[in-house]
């Protein structure tokens, strides 16, 4: 393989924890892979973006230019199956949102465990709703709807994980439709409140499903951003990774799960490292590794250095040895927290730089 990119979201340490965590961890082949790289480039976000910065990554390389907008939901919509007319699509994501003694916050999407019965059932309710205010909603899975809102593009939506646990206050959407959007929330909150439906999931210890979650909003049709890329085997779609690249991931969240390659959902380096270079040389592989988001995001530290070990032995350590005997050419690592995000390019002639200690000081850039 020429090219292999790693993301992982929320690898960065704070500060005020970078010397405890490090005495923690115990993994040798990270330690070289960060100290031995050929370069290295650090930036930071200003606080005003909407997407944490590892999906602000991910917005660039699937769709050539956007950073602070999420235009995923199109590619999503053709990953289920939807059909796309023409318009612009969100992702709409059915959420628990729960009261603390001074603000509102938004609960974790993957705990939610929305059957499609419950699911299609709240559709149901609301869907006639939407259509009564002109915004067509489209139901694709339990856990992802879409809706419809041309006069709504200008919307400045965030990611559910960049709002989860969060004050909701602060990354409720911006822009001119936001009144109306706050209008449509309210109604499908009033339609959902106490609803037997919600009142059985609680007797089934279940959080209630009490609002929606509008983001990823891109215009569908023919020439929309992110179309499928070339096959990572035979030539056949892959999702809808960019133009060129092959995207596989690992424990990563409803949505990004979607735009990856069908077959590499659940990646695991073996299944990387043998997929053929394809006709264009020059085409990476991008693995996103989504099991450090919701401890990391929580400041979860316990688990998050046993996920770190996990990912040292089941992907730091094959990829070091892969690039000592020449079987993959460049790996380039992409790690982030709240609002910084740290590359690293490492290739088997940087491995040579034995001058420079293994350490984990760059994992607190």
């Amino acid at each position: 393989m020429n090219q292999l990119t790693l993301v992982l979201p929320f690898a960065l340490t704070p500060p005020e924890l970078a010397s405890d965590l490090a005495r923690a961890l115990q993994v040798p082949s990270l330690e070289i892979l960060l100290e031995r790289n050929s370069s290295h480039r650090v930036t930071e976000e200003d606080g005003s973006n909407r997407l944490l910065p590892h999906e602000s990554w991910l917005s660039r390389a699937f769709s050539a230019g956007a950073s602070d907008t999420a235009p995923f939901a199109p590619a999503m919509m053709r990953a289920l199956g939807v059909a796309q007319p023409d318009g612009y699509w969100f992702a709409v994501q059915p959420v628990h949102l729960q009261l603390t003694r001074t603000h509102m916050v938004l609960g974790d999407p993957r705990s939610l465990n929305l059957s499609e019965a419950d699911s299609r059932a709240l559709f149901a309710l609301v869907q006639p709703y939407f259509d009564e205010v002109g915004k067509p909603l489209i139901y694709a899975a339990p856990d992802m709807w879409f809706m419809r809102a041309d006069d709504w593009s200008g919307l400045r939506t965030a990611s559910p994980d960049a709002a989860v646990n969060d004050n909701l206050a602060d990354w409720m959407p911006e822009g001119d439709a936001k009144r109306a959007f706050r209008k449509l929330q309210n109604e499908v909150q009033m339609l959902w409140h106490e609803h037997p439906i919600n009142e059985a999931r609680q007797q089934r210890g279940l959080q209630p499903v009490n609002s929606f979650w509008l983001w990823a909003g891109a215009p569908a049709g023919p020439g929309a951003a992110g179309g499928g890329s070339g096959s990572a085997g035979s030539g056949g779609n892959t999702g809808a990774f960019g133009a060129g690249g092959t995207l596989a991931v690992a424990n990563c969240p409803a949505w990004l799960t979607l735009l990856a390659d069908p077959s590499l959902r659940a990646a695991n380096v073996e299944q990387v490292l043998a997929l053929p270079a394809g006709a264009n040389a020059d085409a990476a592989v991008t693995v996103v590794l989504g099991e450090l988001i919701p401890v990391g995001k929580a400041g979860d530290w316990s688990p998050w250095l046993a996920h770190m070990q996990q990912i040292e032995q089941q992907w730091f350590a094959p990829l070091l040895a892969a690039l000592k005997t020449g079987r993959l050419a460049s790996l380039k690592l992409v790690f982030s927290s709240h609002l910084k995000l740290a590359e690293f390019t490492i290739t088997k002639g940087s491995l040579r730089k034995f001058w420079r200690k293994p350490a984990l000081t760059k994992l607190t850039p």
